[in-house]
Formats: structure tokens, C-alpha cells, sequence
């Protein structure tokens, strides 16, 4: 062997020890995560899952490598369509918000839970999880991802008044959240108004609306059963929503941190959804103080509310209203791809095509 093979041998010798430990040096160097999840510091969504699993499991799993701070909308003075725009600036790692309130950037993430689209918790789940690729093609462009859809209680009516059909909705100024729900109101012939969540408890107070949708169990987490009366239990959609991760950051994540933040996540979107599906019930039976059936939420006592079921006569009207107004507005406002992407992805599980007008 000569000594320039000897030579050569050292130096690459030299030159793998180093980048073994510097990888090795780099899988223990800590990871700052700092993510904004929820509307209410209240909210189940926040105090069962999202603090024990994505904060303080994550921390212990990864024993202590993973710094997470998390925080919800309120704390940090925020509302839902920032949150996406936090997270692809980098100024926060993930950021939680319904789809349809940040689907002005992103119009295909409305597709999800259109207004009247999935009449279980279960087919919401099965589309949100089916469109997670092609949601994930389209918001890769902006710099971020998707880790995963979860949801809240059924989205259903808060009403200042009396309110037992679609048909006395009629006139009634509503607070959405934005997107296809907005189609729905227009079309029971309501008047839709955008308000953030943080701010529907004073509208409501003050009569700047007359009722407002949000799920059974949100609603109940933010008191709204202290400035309404009444509860139209029509599972309007689920409000689903989306755990967005800066892509960036989650690219320069090495393997084996990048695993367990998917493992984590995974665990977290399930518990969301379970809990989703047991909030629903529950959220209707503590906000109309059924002391028996409420174990989540917080009981109503003082003033109960008054609940109405949806009339067979409704749930067919929700579906008409999905097929004649708000499945071809959604198409009008994210493009005839959209309306091809339905057809292919969501049509076979919902039952109901995109038919061109």
C-alpha cells in the first residue's frame, strides 16, 4: 500500500468520523416547537388532547428533545385565517384552524366539510382523510402541510329566539364561520356574517346576530348558553379542521424526530376524533342541563336552553341545498378542477356528483 493510499485512506477515515458525530451531535440538539391549536382555553379539544398528547407527550417520548410551547387563539391574540399564515412565515411551527376559515388562500380545503356534505362524523372523517393529498399538492406550494384533519362537535344552531326549522332561520342575521356555510344560510334565505370566534359571545349579547353555528360542545366551552335560548341540532357540517405544519421546519426535521412528531400526530387526530364524536351528544345534554348524559362539557343549571331536533323535512332540504347551491357555488370559487377533484375523491363516499351548471 503506498503512502498516498495510506494518506487518503486517514483522510476519509477522518471525514466520516466527523459527519458521524456530527449527526450523531445533531439528533440530540433540541427542537423548538411552538404551535397554536384552539379557540377556547376551555375547549376539550385543547385540555384533553392537544395539552397531554401534543405538548407533554411529545416532550416525554422524545425525552425532553422536543420543546413544546402551545397555546391557544385567544392567549396569542389571533384568530383562524392567520394561523396559516403564522405557520408558513415560520413565526410558529403549527397552527390549528377549522379548513373552511382559511380556505380564502387555499379554496380546496373548503371541499372537505361543505354545508350539508357528511351527515356523520364517520363519512367526515372518511372524505377529510381521502382529500388529504391533494390538499396537501396544493398547500405544499404555499410552504405548508397538512399533519392531519380532526373535528369539532356537530356545527349546529345557537339562537337568541326561538328556532325549531330552517324555515323560521328565515331573516335571521347568523354568524359562520365563512365558506360553504355561508352558501347554506344565503340559501334558507338567512343573512350570513362574519364574525371570529372570540368575538361571537359579545355579538350575541348585544343582538349584533340572532344566532350563530359552532359546534355543541364549542358553543358550550364558550358560554354561549349565557346569551342564547334555543338549539337547532341540524348537524349543518363539522367544522373540520387542520393541524398545519411549516414545511420548512418540518423538512429539516431529521427521521427519527420526524417519526415520532407523525406517531404523535396520529394519536392526536384520532383522540380529536373520538372525542368530537362523544362531544356532540354531550354538548346538547349539558347545554340543555341533562345532568345524566353530560360528562365533558359544562352543565347548564341557571338557564337551561331549549333544544330541537332536525324534522325529516330539513335533512332532506340540507341536502338539497348542498346539491343545488352549495356544491356549485364551492366549484365557482376554487375553479371547474375543484369540481373534477370532487367527482373523483369525494362523490363516491358522499353519494352526491358535481353536475356543471
Amino acid at each position: 500500500m503506498t503512502k498516498r493510499t495510506t494518506w487518503a485512506r486517514a483522510l476519509l477515515g477522518a471525514t466520516m468520523g466527523a459527519a458521524l458525530f456530527a449527526g450523531a451531535a445533531s439528533a440530540q440538539a433540541p427542537i423548538n416547537l411552538q404551535a397554536v391549536t384552539q379557540p377556547n382555553p376551555q375547549q376539550p379539544q385543547y385540555t384533553r388532547v392537544d395539552v397531554p398528547l401534543l405538548r407533554d407527550a411529545l416532550q416525554q417520548r422524545s425525552n425532553g428533545r422536543f420543546r413544546v410551547t402551545i397555546a391557544t387563539w385567544p392567549e396569542r391574540n389571533l384568530n383562524g385565517p392567520e394561523l396559516i399564515r403564522l405557520t408558513r412565515s415560520g413565526q410558529i411551527e403549527i397552527g390549528a384552524a377549522p379548513l373552511n376559515t382559511v380556505a380564502g388562500d387555499v379554496p380546496l380545503l373548503d371541499m372537505a366539510d361543505l354545508a350539508g356534505l357528511n351527515p356523520t362524523i364517520q363519512q367526515a372523517r372518511q372524505i377529510g382523510e381521502a382529500l388529504l393529498p391533494d390538499m396537501n399538492r396544493a398547500l405544499e406550494r404555499f410552504g405548508v402541510r397538512l399533519l392531519g384533519v380532526a373535528p369539532y362537535p356537530a356545527q349546529v344552531l345557537f339562537c337568541r329566539e326561538k328556532a325549531e326549522s330552517l324555515a323560521a332561520l328565515r331573516g335571521r342575521r347568523i354568524r359562520t364561520g365563512g365558506g360553504s356555510i355561508n352558501d347554506f344560510v344565503s340559501a334558507i334565505g338567512g343573512q350570513a356574517v362574519g364574525i371570529g370566534f372570540p368575538e361571537v359571545y359579545p355579538s350575541l349579547e348585544r343582538g349584533v346576530v340572532d344566532c350563530a353555528i359552532t359546534g355543541t360542545g364549542s358553543g358550550n366551552a364558550a358560554r354561549w348558553y349565557e346569551v342564547t335560548t334555543h338549539m337547532y341540532a341540524l348537524p349543518v357540517a363539522w367544522s373540520t379542521y387542520g393541524y398545519f405544519v411549516n414545511l420548512a421546519w418540518y423538512n429539516r426535521l431529521d427521521a427519527p424526530a420526524r417519526e415520532l412528531l407523525t406517531q404523535v400526530m396520529a394519536e392526536v387526530v384520532d383522540a380529536q376524533w373520538k372525542l368530537g364524536d362523544e362531544a356532540s351528544e354531550d354538548g346538547i345534554a349539558c347545554n340543555v342541563g341533562q345532568r345524566a348524559n353530560c360528562s365533558i362539557g359544562r352543565l347548564v343549571e341557571a338557564r337551561p336552553m331549549t333544544v330541537t331536533r332536525p324534522t325529516p323535512e330539513d335533512l332532506v332540504t340540507l341536502r338539497n341545498v348542498l346539491t343545488n347551491n352549495v356544491l356549485p357555488a364551492f366549484v365557482r370559487r376554487c375553479g371547474a378542477a375543484c369540481g373534477e377533484t370532487y367527482n373523483r375523491v369525494v362523490a363516491p363516499i358522499s353519494g352526491v356528483r358535481y353536475t356543471a351548471q
